[in-house]
């Protein structure tokens, strides 16, 4: 009956045994690897996405004008305050306004500026429209990079 008891216990110290503090170093070791990798990742994602829809923006507002155009024949006139949907969801990364001198009767710049987090997009920058439809960008990317 000693032998079962002693049986008994050994078999109860190995089911409660936990991590050592080894095994809790590495799997730490290794979450703060994993996060140091995919940090960087999903903010460059963030910012590409943001982007793209500031470029989406920027078509919906050229579009705007162009509509404006063929009914008074003319640039000259304010966005809309009411803006688009899109401007409202970026409003904390993006500042939509027309370049300085715009519009005038038969041109027009719009530009989004990057302001917040966004501001550390500097492979783009500032991204801009005109009515002859060409896209620019103030970054150290080119405008067809930035705009796809």
């Amino acid at each position: 009956m000693a032998r079962n008891h002693h049986r008994l216990t050994n078999m109860h110290k190995r089911s409660h045994a936990g991590f050592t503090l080894i095994e809790l170093m590495i799997t730490v070791a290794i979450i703060g690897i994993l996060a140091a990798i995919a940090l960087p990742s999903y903010q460059q994602h963030v910012l590409r996405t943001r982007r793209v829809t500031a470029g989406a923006c920027l078509m919906e507002m050229a579009q705007f004008m162009e509509r404006q155009y063929a009914t008074a024949m003319s640039y000259a006139v304010a966005l809309p305050t009411d803006r688009t949907s899109c401007d409202n969801d970026l409003a904390g990364s993006y500042v939509f306004a027309f370049a300085n001198t715009q519009p005038t009767t038969t041109t027009y710049t719009i530009n989004a500026t990057p302001s917040g987090a966004q501001s550390s997009d500097t492979r783009c920058g500032t991204l801009s429209i005109t009515q002859a439809g060409v896209k620019g960008v103030s970054g150290t990317s080119s405008a067809a990079e930035c705009w796809r």
